[in-house]
């Protein structure tokens, strides 16, 4: 089940975090580079932001997975976090959350940024109809890929 999360519970505030820094801290791996802004955000600052947050919660109501955006105008949305707790990698629930981000039927693009050597999220993120924008290297070798997806406006 998927449903809009706040992050002033401070239970759910510290899942959130937790999950944040497992799942991130793989991306690091993957990508070689530890000084992903996720990793590096503090708890105050990860409270600050102005992100829309939706859970994906087991049949036992366990929150394993995480998914976040910001409406960058009134029809755009920008995908900032997509996280699965690492014990519940490849069950879909990364694909689910954002298959319901992108069934928002007021926007007409999305756009996501990742490691472009993260290839099980490029793929993922393929595979859901996003397209190649631009690489920015970030760092010595370190290169982020942003992807966007367009789609018809629907009411």
């Amino acid at each position: 089940m998927i449903k809009e999360i706040h992050l002033h519970d401070p239970e759910l505030f510290e899942q959130v975090w937790n999950m944040q820094q497992q799942a991130y801290g793989i991306e690091a791996l993957l990508i070689g580079f530890h000084e992903i802004p996720p990793l590096l955000e503090t708890k105050d600052e990860l409270m600050q932001v102005q992100e829309h947050f939706y859970g994906w919660y087991t049949d036992s109501n366990e929150l394993a997975g995480v998914i976040s955006y910001e409406r960058e105008a009134p029809h755009l949305v920008q995908i900032c976090r997509v996280m699965v707790r690492p014990d519940h990698f490849r069950k879909g629930i990364g694909r689910a959350l954002m298959q319901y981000v992108l069934s928002m039927k007021d926007v007409h693009t999305f756009t996501i940024c990742t490691g472009l050597k993260n290839t099980p999220a490029i793929t993922l993120y393929e595979q859901l109809g996003f397209h190649y924008v631009r690489d920015d290297e970030v760092a010595p070798g370190v290169v982020l890929r942003t992807l966007s997806k367009t789609q018809p406006l629907t009411t």
